[in-house]
């Protein structure tokens, strides 16, 4: 696949925020995003190992959009929230957003929007119509959907045996699964990959996931998405 870069976007700290589009222009794009929680290093390295197969597999055009990492300050540091100590999962337009928080990295920030990595997120979402996004997490393996998409997370379970879950079990106001939804009507699976630990490395990961994550490109399932 073809790809070009897109304008860039800046960080709180003036750090470049990449991400790329398929060259061909469609009404309509599969998101592909990481590194929204800048500590969740296990995401970023599965998208990346996807973008690169990706790019050398000339057989599959999908309409794309890819964001590696959009906390780029946080996964600088290692930190879940941005350089702000705003939780940019929390810092989405969406009605649900507020300022409560019970814990300090679940801080939405001041406002709804009030980030520069959400502010270029949405702006991307806005220009580039959205039919589905699939956001890589890590917390522990599963698939959570919002919107329409629960088949698509079981077609994804079937290879990875991840658990397929509509409620996370938690609240998360301002979120991209209430935001995307509400907004533009699209989708999201939250794709919670497991941590890295003594017994797990990220090639680890990675490979646990590489039949489910390549499945979903080389069938038609993520047609559906795009009408």
């Amino acid at each position: 696949m073809d790809f070009i870069e897109l304008k860039t976007g800046l960080s709180v700290e003036a750090e470049k925020i990449d991400a790329f589009r398929i060259e061909k222009k469609f009404s309509r794009y599969i998101y592909l995003i990481a590194g929204v929680h800048g500590d969740e290093v296990e995401g970023v390295y599965v998208l990346n190992r996807l973008f690169s197969w990706l790019r050398e597999n000339e057989d599959i055009e999908i309409p794309l959009i890819v964001l590696p990492v959009l906390n780029v300050d946080g996964y600088r540091t290692s930190s879940r929230v941005n350089s702000n100590g705003v939780d940019l999962n929390r810092n989405l337009p969406s009605t649900s957003w507020n300022e409560v928080h019970e814990e300090k990295k679940y801080f939405p920030g001041k406002e709804a929007l009030s980030e520069p990595e959400s502010k270029y997120f949405v702006k991307i979402l806005d220009k580039f119509e959205p039919g589905l996004i699939i956001s890589l997490h890590s917390w522990k393996p599963i698939l959570n959907y919002n919107g329409d998409c629960q088949e698509l997370a079981g077609y994804i379970g079937e290879f990875n045996k991840y658990p397929v879950e509509g409620d996370i079990g938690y609240p998360t106001p301002g979120s991209l699964g209430d935001f995307a939804p509400e907004k533009y009507n699209c989708p999201v699976i939250t794709y919670e990959l497991p941590r890295i630990s003594d017994d797990k490395s990220l090639k680890d990961i990675w490979e646990e996931n590489t039949v489910a994550l390549k499945k979903i490109f080389e069938s038609e399932v993520l047609h559906g998405f795009l009408n």
